[in-house]
């Protein structure tokens, strides 16, 4: 009886050890699991510090964003007097101008991280209006000559100052209050969703905010104190 009791305890001690030892494996394998599950999140699922920085590469290979057009007429005339005599040319020159940002010039700096609101802001450079391009079609030239543009070159001079003075005016245009607000509107769109989407696409809720360098102080909720190349983002 002795000797069955001893092999029943041994028996007991053995199923101890092997229900510990697989304990300890499975702890084991437990921890490589959540180590491995960490490594995937981290690699599927990055922080938006790192979708963000991802965002200012693939924005500055564009070099030139250019997400508004708009399309302008000038109507200038000019007359020219010698010795009495007159001669007098009006041209009709429509242009599109393109407006664009240099986007060669967005840094890490100028995308900034507010953890406490949630809000990834960028600051893009200014909006700029392109050099017109002439519908050269579309170009139309008037005028009558008489004896001075007859008998000089001064209806080809006329012609000179009015394309030149055509050009102007459709910068000046171009240029309007008016016409730079909807361009920096459209390329702001532009600029959020480029940055919003891959935020939205890893499951985040961010909001995405873009402002321009020269529309003064920012006005939004964002921290501009810190940009995304010194932000260590934890979830």
């Amino acid at each position: 009886m002795a000797n069955r009791h001893v092999a029943t305890g041994d028996a007991a001690n053995f199923l101890v050890k092997v229900g510990g030892g697989l304990a300890l494996i499975a702890l084991f394998l437990f921890g490589g699991l959540w180590v491995i599950q960490a490594y995937i999140k981290a690699r599927v699922d990055p922080s938006p510090v790192t979708i963000a920085s991802g965002s200012v590469a693939g924005l500055r290979e564009q070099n030139q964003l250019s997400a508004f057009q708009a399309r302008y007429v000038a109507v200038v005339t000019s007359k020219q007097s010698r010795l009495g005599l007159s001669t007098e040319r009006t041209i009709i020159m429509p242009g599109t101008v393109d407006y664009q940002v240099d986007l060669s010039k967005l840094t890490r700096r100028d995308v900034v991280w507010d953890s406490k609101t949630r809000t990834l802001g960028v600051t893009l450079p200014p909006v700029l209006a392109s050099e017109p391009r002439i519908d050269l079609g579309s170009l139309r030239e008037y005028g009558h000559s008489g004896i001075l543009g007859t008998f000089t070159d001064a209806g080809k001079q006329l012609d000179d100052i009015n394309r030149f003075a055509g050009q102007k005016e459709l910068m000046r245009q171009a240029n309007q209050p008016a016409m730079i607000k909807l361009a920096r509107d459209a390329t702001r769109r532009a600029v959020e969703q480029s940055f919003a989407l891959p935020l939205k696409a890893a499951g985040m809720d961010a909001k995405v905010r873009v402002r321009f360098a020269d529309e003064g102080a920012n006005d939004e909720v964002w921290d501009m104190s810190v940009p995304i190349d010194g932000v260590k983002y934890n979830r």
